[in-house]
C-alpha cells in the first residue's frame, strides 16, 4: 500500500477544514452529529374566558295557533273541499256533514214559531179590549186577570221559540266546518260518506309561528330553572339554530315524564310544529380555560394537549400533558383541569411532536388562515 508522504502541520489542519487530506487511502474523520433543529409550531396562550355550564335536553316545537278539527254534530260527510298541505284562511269551508235531519230541525221550529206568534198577537188584542172593558166596568176583575195571564203566556211562549230557533241556527252551522284561523291543513284520514262523531279526528290545522319549544327539566335540577335562563335550540347536528330564553315554568312536575315543563319561544322560520330539536339550556358561566379542538389529541381515551415549555434561555421543548375535557364552546374545548392560564398551547404539526422534542414557538396564524398556508408559513 502506497504511504502518505508527511505533511506539515499547518496544511494537515487547512486540509482537515477542507474535508480531507489528499491521500488517497486515509479515512475520514466522524463529524459528530449537530444539535437536532427545533421544529417551528404556532402556539397560543391560554386565558380563561367566561364558559357556559349547560346541559342538553331533547324538546318538542309546538304552535300556540295549532289546532285538532273534530265534529260538534253527527252524521256523515257529504263534502272535503280541502286538502292535505293546503293553506286555508280563517272561516273558509273545509267540509260538510249531511245537515238534512239538522235543517228540517229549524224549519220545523220556524213554523212553529209562527204559530206562537200568531197567538202572541191574538193574546195581545185581546189584553187591550179587555183592558177598555174593565175601565168602562163592563168585565170584572177577575175576566182582566185572566186575559192578563193568558197573554202573558203567550208572549213568554212566543219569545221561548225564538230562543230555540236561534240555538237550531247555530246547530245547524256546526255541520259545516270552517277553519279556525288561517294555515296549513294537515292530514285527513277521514272521506266522503264516513260517519263522524264529536270523537272523529278530521284534520288538523297549524299555523307556523308563535312557537315555542316545550323543554321537561329533570326534577333534580327543580331549584335551579326559572324565568329568564338561556336556551340556545339546536338542530340534530347540534347545529345552533336560534338563542332564546325561558319565559314559563310549570308549577308542577309532570307525573309520567318526572319532569318540570319549561317553555322557551323560538322564532326561527325552519322550525315546524311537533318538531323534536336539542335544547341547550345554560345555568350560568365560569372562567376557565379553553384550547382549540384540533390541538388536543387522545391516547387510550385520554386527551392531551402539548404545552411549550421553556428548556433555558430561548429554547423551548414540547411537553405532552393530560387535561381533562369539558364542553365544547364553538371551535374549542373548555379545560376542567391539566392546564393554566398563561401556559403555551401548541396549535400545528401536533402529529410531528413528542415529548421533549425542541420547538420554535411561533403567533397562531389569524382566524381564517387555511391550513396549507398556516403550515408554509410556520416552516418558513
Amino acid at each position: 500500500m502506497k504511504k502518505c508522504a508527511l505533511i506539515p502541520p499547518v496544511l494537515l489542519s487547512v486540509l482537515l477544514a477542507a474535508g480531507g487530506t489528499g491521500c488517497n487511502n486515509a479515512k475520514p474523520e466522524q463529524t459528530p452529529p449537530a444539535a437536532a433543529q427545533a421544529l417551528p409550531v404556532q402556539t397560543i396562550t391560554v386565558a380563561d374566558v367566561p364558559v357556559p355550564q349547560s346541559d342538553e335536553y331533547v324538546a318538542t316545537v309546538k304552535s300556540r295557533r295549532s289546532a285538532t278539527i273534530n265534529p260538534q254534530v253527527d252524521g256523515n260527510l257529504t263534502q272535503i273541499l280541502v286538502h292535505s298541505g293546503d293553506r286555508v284562511s280563517a272561516g273558509q269551508l273545509m267540509m260538510v256533514i249531511d245537515p238534512a235531519k239538522q235543517e228540517a230541525t229549524v224549519a220545523s221550529q220556524e213554523a212553529t214559531n209562527q204559530q206562537l206568534l200568531a197567538v202572541y198577537k191574538y193574546n195581545q188584542l185581546q189584553i187591550d179590549r179587555q183592558r177598555r172593558l174593565y175601565a168602562d166596568g163592563i168585565i170584572s176583575k177577575d175576566a182582566l186577570d185572566q186575559s192578563e195571564q193568558a197573554y202573558s203566556s203567550a208572549k213568554a211562549s212566543y219569545e221561548a221559540g225564538i230562543a230555540t230557533l236561534k240555538t237550531q241556527q247555530q246547530q245547524l252551522a256546526y255541520y259545516r266546518i270552517m277553519a279556525p284561523f288561517d294555515g296549513v291543513v294537515g292530514d285527513i284520514p277521514v272521506h266522503l260518506g264516513d260517519y263522524v262523531s264529536s270523537s272523529t279526528l278530521l284534520t288538523t290545522v297549524d299555523e307556523n309561528r308563535d312557537l315555542e319549544a316545550y323543554i321537561y327539566i329533570p326534577t333534580e335540577r327543580a331549584a335551579e330553572v326559572r324565568t329568564g335562563l338561556g336556551v340556545q335550540v339546536l338542530d340534530s347536528n347540534g347545529k345552533p339554530i336560534e338563542n332564546s330564553s325561558i319565559d314559563f315554568v310549570s308549577p308542577q312536575v309532570d307525573n309520567q315524564l318526572q319532569g318540570i315543563l319549561a317553555k322557551a319561544p323560538v322564532r326561527s322560520s325552519v322550525l315546524r310544529t311537533g318538531q323534536l330539536v336539542k335544547a341547550r339550556v345554560i345555568w350560568g358561566t365560569t372562567p376557565r380555560p379553553i384550547v382549540p379542538v384540533l390541538a388536543v389529541t387522545r391516547l387510550g381515551g385520554q386527551a392531551f394537549v402539548y404545552v411549550a415549555k421553556s428548556a433555558g434561555t430561548g429554547h423551548f421543548v414540547a411537553r405532552q400533558q393530560a387535561i381533562s375535557l369539558g364542553d365544547t364552546v364553538g371551535n374549542n374545548y373548555a379545560v376542567l383541569g391539566g392546564l393554566a392560564s398563561g401556559e403555551k398551547v401548541i396549535v400545528s404539526g401536533t402529529q410531528f411532536l413528542m415529548d421533549g422534542m425542541p420547538v420554535m414557538p411561533l403567533p397562531a396564524a389569524p382566524p381564517g388562515t387555511p391550513p396549507a398556508a398556516a403550515a408554509t408559513g410556520a416552516a418558513l
